[in-house]
């Protein structure tokens, strides 16, 4: 399988943690990436198979090299109006997927982009979604859980409160869960990954199997961007419910948001670091 973890070790948890405004919580953890070779070519190509299965490129490819394959048809522009934000957006929303399988234990299914029409648009649905068997077995138990995470990244300056933006659309995730479910369980059913499509089923019937829902968001910030103080002004109770509106709505899941931060140094340089290794390494 083209997957692997080893990057993952470059998430610490710093034991640092912020207060919001309204007193939420706040984990702060880095990413103290590395240039140790063998992990970041395992890393490009775990990443790169999130675009396109290295067992499924040469038949998708036509005529074309790999590389111009995976840089000019399948990976988010690098040069575009849009390319970059894209980059960076897809790039948290794999790191968080990455966290939630690999260090909290969660089944993090990998389907939402490579399905993507448009290279330079994000994927609609919830961010990242895991789930948790309680039983060994996969058996439906009232202990599962389904844990939904809504992701931004700050690779630049700019004003706004990522982690705000986050909780903003968590806020929107229990209406959209359904249409997450779906497209999930309809993609894995697609890959004729029966068997797996047929546990995302388990979570589409909450009401004649209750299972525990868990919501996160989550900011992912390079060192220079980093605001301790922006950071903990952010508001569970004080939703936006428009873009544009000056009315407000608390969080309707504040009570199990988990609200995460990851920082680290150089984040957007690592990101056109590691979509070039992905395609040149393809």
């Amino acid at each position: 399988m083209p997957w692997t973890s080893e990057h993952t070790k470059w998430l610490v948890d710093t034991g640092e943690r912020l207060k919001t405004a309204d007193g939420k919580e706040v984990e702060v953890w880095e990413f103290r990436h590395e240039k140790n070779e063998a992990v970041l070519s395992a890393w490009a190509k775990h990443f790169r198979n999130h675009y396109c299965l290295d067992a499924e490129i040469d038949f998708l490819r036509g005529k074309r090299p790999r590389p111009d394959y995976l840089t000019n048809i399948k990976f988010p522009c690098k040069t575009s109006k849009l390319g970059p934000g894209i980059r960076a957006g897809d790039f948290g929303e794999i790191l968080v997927s990455d966290y939630l399988q690999w260090l909290l234990g969660y089944w993090v299914p990998r389907v939402r982009w490579s399905s993507k029409v448009v290279r330079d648009e994000s994927p609609k649905g919830s961010d990242v979604i895991g789930f948790r068997f309680h039983k060994n077995d996969g058996d439906a138990s009232t202990k599962d859980v389904l844990f939904v995470f809504e992701s931004k990244t700050k690779f630049s300056a700019s004003k706004i409160n990522r982690l705000q933006d986050a909780i903003n659309d968590s806020a929107k995730d229990h209406i959209r869960i359904d249409e997450s479910l779906n497209f999930i369980k309809q993609k894995l059913f697609e890959k004729k990954e029966i068997e797996h499509a047929q546990r995302i089923e388990r979570f589409q019937s909450p009401v004649d199997m209750p299972y525990k829902e868990t919501y996160g968001a989550a900011a992912i910030i390079s060192d220079e961007y980093f605001d301790a103080d922006e950071l903990a002004s952010a508001d569970c109770q004080k939703i936006p419910k428009s873009a544009k509106s000056k009315e407000v709505f608390p969080h309707p899941n504040g009570d199990s948001l988990v609200l995460l931060v990851i920082k680290g140094p150089g984040m957007m340089d690592l990101v056109y670091e590691l979509y070039r290794r992905a395609a040149d390494e393809a």
